[in-house]
């Protein structure tokens, strides 16, 4: 019965303590988005079956998987949440600076995330 309860534990510490993130890098004509999704509290294999494998269609898209988003975001949505799901994540995103201008109030007001510029 201990083994249970410390194993279960132990499972519900690493769920907080996830590293794994992923770049999703989309391209089509006139179309160049860059964006890295940190895990924080969805199921490892539903992220990385889900969310980092996008059906976008007419795009060409690459998925790296890494341990942390790397550096150089112009924007940050911290601890987004997925809708109609009660999980968590971080969105990085690169390219255009400008694009904040309508990132960050869909961070705010629809994934109750917090901005944050790097």
């Amino acid at each position: 019965m201990r083994l249970i309860g410390w194993t279960l534990l132990l499972s519900l510490i690493g769920g907080e303590a996830l590293a794994q993130a992923c770049v999703v890098h989309s391209t089509a004509e006139r179309l160049d988005v860059k964006v890295c999704q940190e895990n924080r509290s969805i199921p490892e294999k539903l992220f990385a079956d889900g969310f980092c494998q996008p059906n976008l269609a007419g795009q060409k898209v690459e998925v790296q998987y890494v341990d942390h988003c790397p550096a150089g975001a112009f924007g940050v949505c911290s601890n987004a949440q997925v809708a109609n799901m009660p999980y968590r994540q971080d969105i990085h995103y690169y390219g255009v600076a400008t694009d904040a201008a309508y990132l960050k109030p869909y961070c705010e007001s629809q994934s109750q995330g917090h901005w944050l510029q790097p």
